[in-house]
Order: structure tokens, then C-alpha cells, then sequence
């Protein structure tokens, strides 16, 4: 089994990616970003998640996280499972015109797995990367907050309101505490 994407080292920074299976658009609504949203924010008061950088978009969530309390492979299943649970809650409650067929392919998807018994939202695995180098660190906090202008979402970073780009480029506060790398 490779090494190359696992969390080795407890106190380390790491850059960490999620995504929705199929990449569905899952985060287009307002009370779909704010699962998210309060989750983090749950994860950061009461497991010790250190947000360095984040970006939430419309199939995946990007960020840059270290730990101050529990270690950040139980910290992500914990948040995966919960988020995914009120996912499938606010989707089957809400107007959401693709409620079918999102629950269809949700459904198709857990039908595959036994440890998943109704629907599997995200995807295996957080691809985390430990970052040791400044270089390497700048690299992927550009990454993240450029992610928005890449998919021509908005056309300066900080003009997305589910990034920690506001933080970084403005005097504003984004929806999440973070800790300045």
C-alpha cells in the first residue's frame, strides 16, 4: 500500500481534498454550503481542526489543516459521515430539482459497498499531502484560493465567499476561523 497519501505525521500541516462521488454539483445551494460550513466549524471547537486555508466548491472541498487535539484521519471520517448524513437530509427536504436524480446515483453508488448501507456521498479518501516546504505550501494555498477564478466562478479570489481567500486578501473575515500559515 503506498505511503504517499496518508497522514504520517501528527502535528504536521497538510493539504487535504474531498469530493463529492460522480463530482456532483453538490454545493450549489446555500443550505448544502452550510453543512459544510458548520460542520468545519464543529470540527475546529470540539476535535482541535486547525483551517489554515480552504476553499468549498461546487464537487469538492479543498484545504490546508493541521491538528491541535484529535488526529485529522478520524477528524475527516467523523465529518465525511455527518455531512453526508445531513447532505441526503437536506437534499430529500428542500427544493432541489435534481433531488431524484442525485439520490438515484447516491444510492446506485452505496448499492456497490457493504460497510455503506443507504447512500455514499463522498468520495474514499482526503489525498492528503504533508507540507514541509514553504514553496510547496504557497503552491497549493495558491491553488486553493485560485480555484474559483479557474472554473470562472468569480474573477479575484477574494470575491468568493466560500474560500479563506477574504481572509488572506482582504480585511474581511471569511466563514471560517483560520490560522494564517
Amino acid at each position: 500500500m503506498s505511503e504517499k497519501y496518508k497522514f504520517n505525521d501528527p502535528q504536521g500541516m497538510y493539504f487535504v481534498s474531498m469530493a463529492t462521488v460522480g463530482w456532483v454539483d453538490v454545493f450549489t445551494r446555500p443550505e448544502l454550503k452550510h453543512i459544510i460550513i458548520d460542520s468545519l466549524r464543529h470540527c475546529q471547537k470540539e476535535k482541535g481542526l486547525v483551517i489554515h486555508a480552504w476553499c468549498l466548491m461546487p464537487s469538492h472541498l479543498h484545504m490546508i489543516n493541521s491538528s491541535a487535539k484529535e488526529e485529522l484521519p478520524g477528524i475527516f471520517r467523523d465529518f465525511k459521515k455527518f455531512t453526508a448524513k445531513e447532505i441526503i437530509k437536506t437534499v430529500d427536504s428542500v427544493y432541489e430539482s435534481r433531488r431524484g436524480w442525485m439520490l438515484d446515483l447516491f444510492g446506485d453508488v452505496a448499492d456497490h459497498l457493504k460497510r455503506i448501507r443507504n447512500y455514499k456521498v463522498w468520495q474514499d479518501g482526503n489525498h492528503p499531502e504533508l507540507l514541509m516546504r514553504p514553496k510547496f505550501t504557497r503552491q497549493k494555498l495558491d491553488y486553493i484560493h485560485n480555484n474559483p477564478v479557474a472554473e470562472e466562478i468569480v474573477d479575484e479570489p477574494e470575491n468568493y465567499l466560500y474560500s479563506s481567500a477574504r481572509d488572506y486578501y482582504t480585511k474581511k473575515r471569511g466563514y471560517l476561523a483560520i490560522e494564517f500559515i
